[in-house]
């Protein structure tokens, strides 16, 4: 395991930024919906307990998780997919779109639009698929709650202690967070170690994480972060993930 990664602490920063900026009440409803359709009580989906979770972080009123809970069990006409789109950014920059839609081709239009726009092209299922690893991922915050130790020091020893107990694939510290990495089949069971722990979860939710980075030049930086902005304001577009 690794203690610390600049570059993956500075994106997870910038993720979780862009995220609560660009995230709106129906994204957050169509990850619970999806969710939902392995079983609409939380304490046995523990997905489904992660998306409640997460629109409730986001003050979502209980009436749209409602809403959502019912569209999950056809009550509502509409029927969500999952589909994940791949393609090329600037620089050669491998992309993954991961969308909710009700509409496949509005959602693929968007995306291919956003990629004309900006210097990438839409590609092939599989083009860049298997250049990313799924993995869970959990979010601490590095001050998080624990009664004891209280010590500055201790608490990040003691951090680092229960995480490499609990089964975790890997993990990275700073300042502000800890993130860390699981196995997608041992998500589950890692977050409920920590929580037992009393450690505070700040999300948890799975990922694809790149197997290899590249570096993107400076000249092409901004036509990427522009690209990636118009994807995630789309409501269709739950995730996009880049191998930078």
């Amino acid at each position: 395991m690794s203690g610390h990664s600049k570059w993956a602490t500075t994106k997870h920063k910038k993720a979780l930024v862009d995220a609560k900026r660009s995230a709106s009440f129906t994204k957050l409803a169509n990850v619970v919906t999806i969710a939902a359709r392995n079983g609409g009580d939380p304490t046995m989906n523990f997905q489904l307990r992660l998306a409640i979770d997460r629109a409730k972080a986001a003050s979502m009123p209980k009436e749209n998780i409602d809403r959502a809970l019912r569209r999950a069990q056809g009550k509502l006409g509409d029927e969500l997919s999952e589909v994940i789109y791949e393609g090329y950014g600037p620089g050669g920059v491998a992309v993954l779109i991961q969308c909710l839609t009700d509409n496949r081709q509005r959602t693929v239009g968007n995306v291919r639009a956003a990629f004309n726009k900006f210097g990438g092209s839409l590609a092939e299922s599989g083009s860049v698929a298997y250049l990313f690893e799924k993995k869970g991922q959990i979010i601490i915050e590095n001050k998080s709650e624990i009664r004891n130790p209280n010590d500055e020091t201790k608490k990040e020893d003691y951090l680092e202690e229960k995480i490499i107990e609990s089964g975790a694939d890997d993990f990275h510290i700073d300042d502000d967070s800890i993130i860390v990495y699981t196995q997608v089949s041992d998500l589950q069971s890692v977050a409920k170690y920590l929580e037992d722990a009393d450690i505070k979860l700040e999300s948890s939710q799975l990922t694809y994480v790149p197997k290899t980075v590249l570096e993107i030049p400076t000249d092409k930086q901004s036509s990427l972060e522009k690209l990636i902005d118009v994807l995630e304001s789309d409501d269709d577009v739950s995730e996009v993930y880049v191998n930078i």
